[in-house]
């Protein structure tokens, strides 16, 4: 049995802080999401927030993948490999099976056939299952499967002023190979280029400004690499174990290419909230106890960091509670 100090209290902890002290709030939804809703007889939901906290896991006591509910590993690292190829397509996640983007491309495509030709309109489900049957190169899947911003495009395409894409990421990796202790590897996802009213024609997207914004890299002891990551937005219940594990995985990665001991991961939260709608799940996590964390083998051979593959991943000993399912809120647009 877990004691009292196992790292996994920290989430637990948050969990309950939200649920005990926390600050009620609305949340954003366009006409269209408000229209779905309606057709479903929902209501929509609201969050229940704090503000500011802080997690670390020491990635040499276990892979910090929650266990008091069974997490999605698969997903987490398919979304990881398309991250790191930067393209804002989801087309590679519908071609193997993990459909977290799904909405948000469905309802870019959904609002322009309102707008334009209603005759064309697609439900979710019909539209994805056109993704996957297309070619990668159909037109069809190049417009609609595009979610136009994404966190890979900005960590290895971002657009500069004169043209450029610069890949931060690999400007990272290639400086801890030979400059390890500088204070400088930062990578970030926050584009004011793309987000709102601030975005420029043609950049503006359905999908909500960038949540988990910046992540920093940094060595200690002579060869502990370690990761810090902010987020401005953080979905406790769904959103938060992905985060979590997403960027463990990261660091077990960066390290391996690089040629250091992967150390902790800190997670710095910003405005850390339960959806409405998942209350009742979360009271039922609280009520379990936490299990000893997994680990994570990396394929020991892999040196860079584009050659990653699923097969290359080996998660061990994981034994957690069952899963506990509930609705994605799609908040967002403009």
């Amino acid at each position: 049995m877990a004691d009292a100090t196992h790292p996994e209290y920290q989430y637990l902890n948050i969990l309950q802080d939200i649920v005990t002290n926390g600050s009620d709030k609305e949340l954003f939804f366009t006409p269209e999401v408000l229209a779905e809703y309606k057709k479903k007889g929902e209501k929509q939901p609201y969050i229940r927030s704090v503000f500011g906290r802080q997690m670390r896991f020491d990635l040499s006591k276990g892979f910090p993948l929650l266990t008091t509910k069974k997490v999605f590993t698969r997903g987490i690292i398919i979304e990881l490999l398309w991250f790191l190829k930067g393209n804002p397509n989801i087309k590679f996640l519908v071609d193997n099976n993990v459909h977290i983007w799904d909405e948000w491309a469905w309802k870019r495509y959904h609002k322009h056939c309102l707008g334009n030709d209603p005759k064309k309109d697609l439900e979710q489900d019909v539209f994805i299952a056109k993704l996957k049957e297309l070619p990668v190169d159909d037109p069809f899947v190049v417009e609609w499967g595009n979610i136009k911003t994404m966190y890979g495009q900005m960590w290895r395409r971002w657009p500069a002023s004169d043209g450029r894409e610069i890949d931060q990421l690999g400007w990272v990796i290639d400086g801890l190979k030979s400059k390890p202790f500088r204070k400088s590897y930062v990578v970030s996802a926050w584009n004011p280029d793309f987000i709102y009213a601030m975005a420029s024609k043609g950049n503006a997207s359905e999908v909500p400004p960038f949540c988990h914004t910046m992540y920093q890299f940094s060595v200690t002891e002579g060869n502990k690499l370690n990761c810090g990551m902010y987020q401005r937005s953080g979905d406790m219940f769904l959103g938060v174990p992905f985060n979590i594990a997403s960027y463990a995985l990261l660091l077990l990665m960066v390290a391996q290419v690089a040629g250091l001991e992967p150390g902790e991961f800190v997670h710095f939260l910003g405005d850390a909230h339960i959806y409405s709608n998942h209350f009742d799940q979360v009271r039922e996590q609280l009520s379990r106890k936490p299990r000893p964390f997994p680990t994570m083998k990396l394929d020991p051979k892999i040196k860079n960091i584009d050659e990653f593959t699923l097969e290359d991943f080996t998660l061990e000993n994981y034994d957690p509670h069952p899963s506990i399912k509930a609705e994605v809120a799609n908040i967002g647009g403009f």
